[in-house]
């Protein structure tokens, strides 16, 4: 008898099985028709998409050929980068410095926590900005260069350094 009910739950049980892996496999292949008959569709027609794949597939080099107009063959003037604007310590704390030293995240010393600035502001201000700006590494945490705001000036990052002394007096 355990046998005979073994081989009939078995058999139930494959047969749901069976069921929802193809209730499964139906619902995949509904998802993907209509995902071509829409999303499909909207990304291949998206300008900005037929942009990039001409890019991608356009010719490595182009071929001057002598006696006509070669001016399209010029190479492109990279635009000049704009130098990045000085902002002030509170701007540059709340946008790129808060993050770490507003809670304390891999030993950075909290605003304000007199404490922890004191040894730090010790060592003198060309030190802290050095620091800030290259980076540092010491026993009690990490600072990435430039706060990983590579993007900020260094003055930005001197006045960010300076607020926060500021306010850890």
């Amino acid at each position: 008898m355990s046998a005979e009910h073994d081989r009939k739950f078995f058999d139930t049980f494959m047969l749901v099985l069976g069921i929802l892996i193809g209730i499964a496999i139906l619902l995949y292949v509904l998802a993907r028709i209509v995902a071509s008959g829409t999303q499909e569709k909207h990304v291949i027609t998206d300008p900005v998409n037929q942009a990039v794949v001409a890019e991608r597939i356009a010719p490595v080099a182009k071929v001057a050929i002598a006696g006509q107009d070669n001016s399209a063959l010029a190479p492109v003037q990279a635009a000049s980068a704009e130098p990045a604007k000085e902002l002030g310590g509170e701007e540059v704390f709340n946008m790129a410095c808060m993050a770490c030293h507003g809670a304390g995240v891999a030993g950075a010393p909290k605003y304000g926590d007199k404490a922890a600035w004191g040894p730090r502001i010790a060592k003198g201000a060309d030190t802290l900005h050095k620091h800030a700006l290259e980076g540092f590494q010491g026993s009690s945490g990490f600072m990435p260069p430039k706060g990983g705001r590579a993007d900020l000036a260094d003055k930005s990052i001197m006045n960010a350094v300076d607020y926060m002394v500021a306010g850890s007096k």
